[in-house]
């Protein structure tokens, strides 16, 4: 199988080690296992549960306690709703193995995460993408999506909260979507990892609204787990069923420690995601009067998530803009060339506050001093 180079993973790789403030990292700060331990009161338990725990495959779908604390993020899921993979990429990955092959189509609204066009396309499937416009507020035109769509339409994909804009698709929308896929049978698979990163009221899960919905999502973005690799598929239990088909040639299962780890941050959700939304809502606050103070930038408020794409008035191709930044600044952003999207940027800033005035206050200087 031949893919297309992964645009914002072979960035990452190839400057996140070099850069002195990372303002492209797209998790809330990550915790230590002693705050999550701390926000679960489990500091004198976990010792005695690890030690005593065997190192072996374990339930191959994921822990039964997982599973039904990943289906109470939704309404009307159950664990058998509920499939544990290896972080959202794997889920995302299983989906499409499982959905799409030669001769399928996928609607696939853009910018996004790369795994939505590039897999499919490796697959043998049509692509259409359908191009999201900040004059819209980055969300989706659905007359667009639905003349996209056509008898051989299998999946229609979409992240919300949107990578990298932050744009939020209310229910309405979601009931539009699933209209839309409703007409010719299709899937809708919407990449929800960072769902509980709203500035505002939570919006529904597709799986909430639309029979054919799947939600991935994982503990690497609102939950700030990166290092455990895990992550979900939620959908009918068909589906999961015919997942886990594909998932036999690959992972098999997630590790027993990793599974632990992520219940228990479910477990203490509440505590979790109110650290998380602390972040992303001062840190916003500041993102914002820094565009505002800022006249060579600007940009569509985020509704939610932990990134904003950026406009910055420079006569550079974003790309070369990046590298200019790290190389004078020490800060990295993600150029949006590696998003499919030119003329941007996309900043993270659910990092420490500390680390984000540090690196913007960086930039506007340089910026400051930049011709235009």
């Amino acid at each position: 199988m031949k893919i297309e180079p992964f645009g914002v993973e072979q960035w990452m790789n190839a400057w996140e080690t070099k850069c002195e403030l990372n303002l492209a990292e797209t998790c809330v700060a990550s915790l230590t296992l002693a705050e999550l331990m701390q926000m679960a009161g489990t500091t004198q338990q976990m010792p005695a549960d690890l030690a005593q725990m065997k190192m072996t495959y374990g339930e191959i779908r994921g822990s039964t306690r997982l599973r039904g604390l990943v289906a109470g993020l939704f309404h009307g899921q159950r664990p058998e709703n509920v499939l544990i993979t290896h972080g959202t990429i794997g889920a995302n990955h299983m989906v499409y193995q499982t959905l799409v092959g030669v001769g399928d189509h996928v609607v696939a609204i853009t910018p996004t995460y790369q795994q939505h066009t590039a897999i499919p396309r490796s697959l043998g499937a049509e692509v259409t993408e359908v191009a999201l416009q900040e004059a819209d507020g980055w969300l989706p035109d659905w007359d667009a999506v639905a003349a996209a769509v056509t008898p051989a339409t299998t999946v229609i994909a979409l992240t919300n909260p949107n990578n990298p804009t932050g744009a939020l698709i209310d229910r309405a929308g979601l009931e539009r979507v699933a209209q839309i896929a409703r007409s010719v049978g299709a899937w809708v698979l919407c990449d929800e990892v960072y769902r509980g990163t709203e500035q505002g009221d939570p919006v529904p899960s597709i799986v909430e609204v639309y029979d054919k919905g799947i939600s991935t999502g994982s503990t690497s973005k609102a939950y700030s787990l990166a290092g455990l690799r895990l992550g979900w598929i939620v959908g009918p239990e068909a589906l999961l069923d015919d997942c886990e088909v594909h998932r036999d040639y690959t992972t098999i299962s997630v590790g027993m420690v990793d599974d632990y780890f992520a219940a228990m941050a479910l477990g203490a959700k509440d505590a979790v995601l109110e650290r998380s939304r602390e972040i992303t809502r001062g840190n916003l606050s500041v993102l914002r009067d820094w565009v505002a103070a800022q006249p060579k930038a600007s940009f569509v408020e985020p509704k939610a998530g932990t990134t904003a794409f950026v406009k910055l008035d420079v006569p550079m191709v974003s790309y070369d803009l990046c590298v200019a930044l790290l190389r004078d600044t020490g800060v990295m952003f993600t150029p949006g060339s590696a998003l499919g999207r030119e003329g941007y940027v996309r900043i993270g800033f659910a990092c420490q506050r500390d680390v984000l005035k540090e690196g913007l206050a960086r930039v506007g200087r340089w910026l400051d001093a930049a011709p235009t």
